[in-house]
């Protein structure tokens, strides 16, 4: 597979945790719906392994990577369930070197030059850029591109629907990644129609802005 093709196609990775592994299948579903083709299950609870099992076999069409993988334990248990690439917050040289050696994708996260060298001496010119907002967002990443013209990066944290299309129109980033699609008061809620409305705003604010006629991000709906 690669990765950054179908990260660049997807546009948006919907980051979600959930509470019951039962939730993984209406969500995966809504967000195909939507038209988005992606998903990033978290390992922030136990429920993301068999989540990500569910998915995989009841909803093949949408790619599905695990998230928040900070061992080589976690990283096993995601890949046994089949998820199809790896992301974690920060770069653990052991985790990324484990994952790699199993032939599966990985996003690392960066947000230091340091960082990104390390990534680039394993092969890897696609990467996640955490936390985008703190350290900077796009002027960070504008500032990034110079000397490493050859990485793409995903940006997580702070990313929202008033500002996600500003970072996909740089040319370094592949996709975004945004907990605002399926937050936990809607999962918890089980709003799937919300998801998809959601979605489907995300899918087309992608699709402008990939076509050279961004829109202002504002008219993304907002998380009810």
């Amino acid at each position: 597979m690669d990765l950054t093709a179908a990260l660049l196609d997807a546009g948006v990775v919907p980051v979600v945790t959930l509470s019951r592994p039962e939730q993984g299948v209406p969500i995966a579903e809504a967000l195909l719906a939507g038209g988005l083709k992606c998903v990033e299950i978290t390992f922030r609870s136990d429920a993301a392994p068999s989540a990500i099992e569910a998915i995989r076999v009841h909803v093949p069409a949408l790619l599905v990577g695990a998230g928040t993988v900070l061992t080589t334990a976690q990283a096993d248990a995601a890949i046994a369930a089949g998820a199809s690439f790896l992301v974690a917050p920060g770069f653990n040289p052991t985790v990324v070197d484990h994952v790699l050696g199993l032939g599966i994708p990985m996003l690392p996260g960066v947000c230091t030059p340091s960082e990104i060298e390390q990534a680039l001496a394993r092969g890897l010119q696609l990467v996640k850029f955490f936390p985008a907002a703190a350290m900077g967002g796009v002027g960070y990443l504008r500032a990034l591109a110079g000397p490493y013209p050859m990485v793409r990066y995903v940006p997580t944290g702070g990313i929202t629907p008033g500002n996600a299309a500003e970072y996909l129109a740089l040319r370094s980033v592949a996709a975004v990644g945004g907990t605002w699609l399926a937050t936990r008061e809607v999962v918890a809620a089980g709003e799937w129609e919300t998801i998809k409305g959601l979605a489907a705003d995300a899918a087309a604010m992608v699709r402008r802005v990939r076509s050279g006629n961004a829109s202002p991000p504002t008219e993304l709906r907002q998380p009810e």
